[in-house]
């Protein structure tokens, strides 16, 4: 054992400081939750299998080319937890093998990525620079040899004991017994599998799923028929074709979150226009942001579709060509003209073969705009440049029409202009908490714009508005310094509540019949209640959500990470609390509300990676 060391001191120098590193910049990076100290031993020794058999293949070539493959696998290794680290400051998620099949869209974001890379990001790449060194100079002291086949039997078999010893340990979990499945938390997968072999399963999942529509049966949606029957909710007949006819314009309200109605800044109300706007609407300030890696195509998907987005990569871009039963096509066979305003590139998120498939007719993209350095931000055309440039468009429009507005402004980093500033940032410790609230204060203006527009062309009395939040805004990262502005401790309960997005469902005319709804729900349940407002059939559809107007609806939202809030708990994924006081329950007091969320998101999973809706015109009792 003493001449293996001393044979391999290049290789073990560069596996034991890789291992290192990856175990302290998983600690310090992702929110992993140890409830037991055999996890984190678990923890920090997952890894370590991985390693083993990737550099243990290295004693296999020639002396001359071990260096640079060990250098190799470290600058590879190194590069995936600096990505996913980058990845994870924002969206709090891991970069799945999907994502990269998006990477198209990377040029558009440069100005994030460059606000999200840190100075100390150096750091991760310093041991490199020594690795480097040495590989170049070859010390005598950091000695590599080939090991023959036959003569490393022996030591082969070691490696592959003790790379197998730790999978199997990494498979004991001291608290699962009493915890909720997990199968759709990609924090709780790495910390019992490793970031590194994370992506063996993710590899697996990609090429399994893709199998998935050549097995499937009209009879896979028999489950899923009944998941839906038992937990059908009638629509609220009181309000049933209350905006029959009209015209709809749903708004996409970039990164709004609920925390931030009625918020104010220096005494400065950041949504003045959205707050007057809603005591005169159907109002939801309880339902919670569903979006997946797909971000605001994940939430046009579920608002045009009432189905979850995966888990993994966008709808738009991993199952563009599927059948499906869409608002937007039912609405054409109604008359309706459908159409999407968003000064984009239109191949961004595959939108330009994904819309003609949900029964829009019409994309007014980037081309359709005058954008130049002098109205342009952040992302692109500034919101009220964007509404007063579509407004002719909108006009051009036989009625009655749908059309979806895609908002851009108030988009990570959050930068503005100094004459787009409305109120003065706020004051905190985070530059992008300062910046997202003159951002959204922006936002708001530029929805006062759009309203004012529609009464100008004799468009407002015959129109629904249709407003949400399309994500989230400020990532966990920024949580302390949101905290402080808050005047609160976030910790597990309020980070999943500060998870909420607004909606509101304006209908002229119906002002004295608007209310404030704290209803548990999320994106899903916006498509319902439009169908029902709007007095159409539900049963073209099969849908995950309901009508939030309904009466005795059953409060219910899970987060596609399997996070679940229903009126009476709120499951984090690892905690379970009251959900109106905060008090924290045992975790088997949210096991229901858990199992009905990974059966919602698997169902709806089945239907998308199946294809299933090839099937929907065979079944008579949908």
């Amino acid at each position: 054992m003493r001449e293996f060391f001393r044979r391999h001191r290049f290789m073990l120098l560069c596996l034991a400081v890789l291992w290192i590193k990856t175990v302290l910049v998983s600690f310090l990076t992702f929110d992993l939750v140890m409830t037991h100290w055999l996890e984190t031993v678990i923890f920090a020794a997952g890894p370590l299998a991985f390693l083993l058999i990737v550099f243990g293949l290295g004693m296999l070539l020639k002396a001359s080319w071990q260096r640079t493959y060990y250098f190799s696998i470290s600058l590879l290794l190194t590069v995936v937890l600096y990505s996913n680290t980058v990845y994870y400051r924002e969206f709090a998620d891991i970069i799945t093998l999907p994502m990269l099949v998006m990477s198209g869209n990377a040029g558009d974001l440069t100005t994030s990525v460059v606000e999200l890379v840190q100075w100390w990001d150096i750091l991760f790449f310093a041991d490199l620079f020594v690795l480097g060194w040495f590989m170049v100079k070859k010390p005598p002291f950091l000695t590599v040899q080939k090991t023959g086949f036959r003569e490393a039997k022996g030591k082969y078999a070691l490696i592959g004991t003790a790379a197998v010893a730790i999978i199997l340990l990494s498979q004991a979990d001291p608290g699962e017994a009493e915890t909720p499945a997990h199968s759709f938390d990609r924090e709780h997968m790495v910390k019992n599998l490793g970031i590194y072999n994370f992506y063996f399963y993710d590899a697996f999942l990609h090429l399994t799923t893709g199998t998935q529509p050549a097995f499937a049966e009209r009879e896979d949606l028999d489950d899923i028929k009944a998941h839906l029957e038992e937990h059908q909710t009638e629509p609220n007949m009181s309000f049933h074709g209350a905006a029959a006819g009209k015209n709809v314009v749903v708004v996409s309200l970039e990164s709004l979150e609920t925390f931030a109605m009625g918020e104010t800044v220096n005494g400065e109300e950041v949504t003045p226009f959205l707050n007057e706007l809603a005591e005169d609407s159907f109002y939801f300030d309880n339902l919670y942001d569903q979006a997946g890696q797909g971000k605001t195509s994940d939430t046009e998907f579920m608002v045009n579709n009432s189905l979850y987005p995966l888990g993994r990569g966008a709808v738009f871009h991993t199952h563009p060509d599927n059948e499906l039963t869409p608002l937007p096509k039912q609405l054409g066979e109604h008359g309706y003209e459908n159409v999407v305003f968003h000064a984009n590139d239109e191949t961004f998120y595959n939108r330009n073969n994904v819309y003609p498939r949900l029964g829009y007719h019409y994309y007014y993209d980037v081309e359709y705009y005058d954008v130049h350095e002098g109205n342009s931000v952040g992302w692109g055309l500034r919101d009220i440049d964007f509404v007063e440039q579509s407004m002719p468009y909108i006009q051009e429009l036989p009625e009655p029409f749908y059309a979806t507005k895609l908002t851009l402004t108030n988009h990570f980093p959050y930068e503005l202009d100094d004459e787009d500033y409305f109120i003065d940032p706020a004051d905190t410790d985070s530059d992008i908490v300062n910046r997202y609230f003159p951002a959204v204060r922006y936002t708001d203006e530029a929805v006062r714009v759009l309203f004012d527009e529609f009464k100008e062309a004799g468009l407002y009395e015959d129109t629904m508005f249709v407003l949400y939040g399309d994500h989230y805004g400020i990532a966990e990262s920024h949580y302390e310094e949101l905290g402080s502005f808050l005047d609160e401790d976030i910790g597990p309960y309020e980070a999943l509540k500060l998870d909420r997005v607004p909606v509101i469902i304006h209908v002229p005319g119906m002002e004295d019949e608007a209310f404030t709804s704290s209803t548990v729900g999320g994106h899903i349940d916006i498509m319902p209640t439009m169908l029902n407002l709007l007095g159409l059939p539900q049963e073209k559809h099969v849908m995950f959500g309901s009508d939030l107007l309904a009466e005795d609806r059953e409060e219910f939202a899970v987060l596609r990470s399997g996070e679940v809030v229903t009126d009476e708990v709120l499951y984090t994924g690892d905690q379970c609390f009251a959900s109106g006081s905060g008090e924290e329950l045992p975790v088997t007091d949210c096991l229901e509300a858990a199992e009905r969320g990974e059966e919602e998101l698997y169902y709806s999973d089945q239907i998308i990676y199946g294809d299933l809706f090839r099937f929907f015109d065979e079944e008579e009792d949908v």
